[in-house]
């Protein structure tokens, strides 16, 4: 049964003078009478009486979560992230969505009105003839030169 001061037993502890005397205070070990501590049976109430996951300040188990460090390198990886979008937005590799989505519906809008208008322009042709080849030609070229002019990128 080995007694020592509060600054011997925080060295066997590993820890600060401040740490044992707060245990101290907080009633999680006891001094004896001359303010000595026992280290065997210190040992014990530091163990038992310690909450290891517990705040400082409320006693409570803390939710664990990412470290201050942990934190600010997620933070800085997502702004290289941010960076090196920015960087290739002004390169010119890329572009804004929402004017790919407007340039898409402008373009699949003409299509569909391209393909819409076949009916218009071929309808008096294909009445008169009685030809059922001649009429799939004329059909199968207005679609052909439809969808042409859609791939290449051609306005009507």
């Amino acid at each position: 049964m080995a007694t020592v001061s509060q600054r011997a037993y925080a060295r066997h502890r590993g820890i600060s003078l401040a740490a044992v005397q707060k245990a101290i205070k907080a009633g999680r070990i006891r001094t004896n009478a001359d303010g000595k501590i026992d280290v065997e049976i210190a040992d014990q109430e530091w163990e038992r009486n310690t909450n290891y996951g517990a705040s400082p300040a409320t006693g409570e188990a803390s939710v664990s979560g990412p470290s201050y460090a942990q934190s600010r390198a997620i933070r800085e990886a997502y702004l290289a992230r941010l960076a090196k979008i920015e960087y290739e937005e002004r390169l010119g590799k890329l572009i804004n969505r929402d004017e790919v989505q407007v340039a898409a519906f402008n373009k699949f809008r003409m299509f569909r009105d391209g393909m819409l208008n076949i009916p218009d322009r071929v309808a008096a042709v294909l009445a008169a003839e009685t030809d059922t080849r001649k009429v799939h030609e004329l059909l199968s070229v207005e679609i052909r030169k439809a969808l042409n002019e859609f791939a290449d990128g051609r306005n009507r």
